[in-house]
């Protein structure tokens, strides 16, 4: 299996190694509202933010559709810090829900619309938005490169402030997009909505910087909509920062497999399966592949997990995703005109 690695030195460079009913792109989304409050998102309130996430049943697609047999778990594996070298482009996406603070991974992702100065930032849409019957979430915010030195919390809590948790700043999201199936069927068990459980948000820094997300960072991952289905993929990884035991949601890691087929209904497309052991709060976080061109590209997001925590499934990225990137992309601020 082709050795996917997640080092980043200009775009993306290895260090080893869509499907969906469309978005109305023109359709203004003025519920979406998160305007910036200043020290909400306080160290301490990361912290005490809980998963979001329900696991569905162990046996998940057994009887539907086209479905590759269960992956073995493939143990999660720590992220070698500092993440700003390792992984630059993952971090933690901080939200609040009706039941309180809660947390999710996510990505920052190239804008096609603004080359170099993207500000879109990828995750899951449970992690966005409730799903059937449910609204947007609040105060939303991106944190690039959380804990930086993937400090234990004793160390967090005791020499450390926000530059440690957010060497990057706090970014809040001022756009969202999500499939409308997402808004029409997800829901919190059973994989509902799972096939277009993807969102993507445009953000602004919280300290009203002039710089954009990608520049702050140094780069961003380009998205792979289209790519090719799991049996033609030889190799996926998927980062994250698993929150649920056994993990305490301050370190990055992730898990890197030969994707497999899971269909959850027979009229709808399947998803990507791999074996990974990593729990709640990685929802959202990024899965890679190579391109034709031989960059590592995101292919995917985190959506579902069982509840022995064995595997993780995430969406392919089709037309529906590609409609709420360029929803989410049109909402930029255009460049400065020469």
């Amino acid at each position: 299996m082709a050795s996917v690695g997640l080092a980043f030195v200009v775009l993306l460079t290895l260090s080893g190694c869509g499907q969906g009913g469309g978005l109305d792109i023109g359709r203004a989304l003025p519920s979406f509202s998160n305007p910036t409050v200043p020290g909400l998102w306080t160290p301490e309130r990361m912290a005490d933010a809980l998963v979001a996430d329900v696991p569905v049943t162990d046996d998940l697609g057994e009887n539907t559709g086209v479905t590759d047999p269960e992956p073995a778990p493939v143990p999660a594996e720590a992220e070698q810090t500092p993440y700003r070298v390792s992984a630059p482009v993952l971090g933690k996406l901080y939200f609040d829900t009706p039941a309180g603070a809660s947390v999710c991974s996510a990505t920052a992702v190239q804008d096609t619309g603004r080359p170099g100065r993207s500000d879109l930032v990828w995750t899951a849409g449970h992690c966005v938005h409730a799903g059937k019957g449910g609204d947007w979430y609040r105060n939303v915010v991106f944190v690039p490169s959380y804990n930086n030195e993937g400090q234990p919390p004793a160390a967090e809590s005791t020499n450390s402030g926000t530059s440690r948790i957010a060497p990057l700043g706090v970014w809040w999201a001022d756009r969202a997009a999500v499939a409308p199936e997402w808004i029409a069927q997800g829901g919190p068990t059973g994989g509902a909505g799972a096939t277009h459980d993807f969102a993507v948000l445009h953000m602004r820094a919280q300290t009203g910087a002039t710089a954009s997300l990608e520049e702050t960072i140094g780069q961003a991952a380009p998205v792979w909509f289209d790519a090719p289905v799991a049996t033609r993929l030889p190799a996926v990884k998927a980062w994250g920062y698993p929150a649920a035991a056994p993990f305490d949601g301050e370190r990055l890691f992730s898990c890197q497999d030969r994707p497999g087929r899971l269909s959850l209904r027979k009229d709808r497309p399947e998803l990507y399966r791999i074996g990974c052991t990593m729990t709640g709060g990685s929802s959202g976080g990024g899965w890679f592949a190579k391109n034709p061109a031989g960059r590592l590209a995101l292919v995917s997001n985190t959506s579902i997990g069982p509840a022995g925590n064995t595997w993780l499934a995430g969406p392919r990225l089709g037309a529906g995703a590609r409609a709420a990137y360029d929803e989410a992309s049109q909402g930029a601020t255009p460049p400065d005109a020469p």
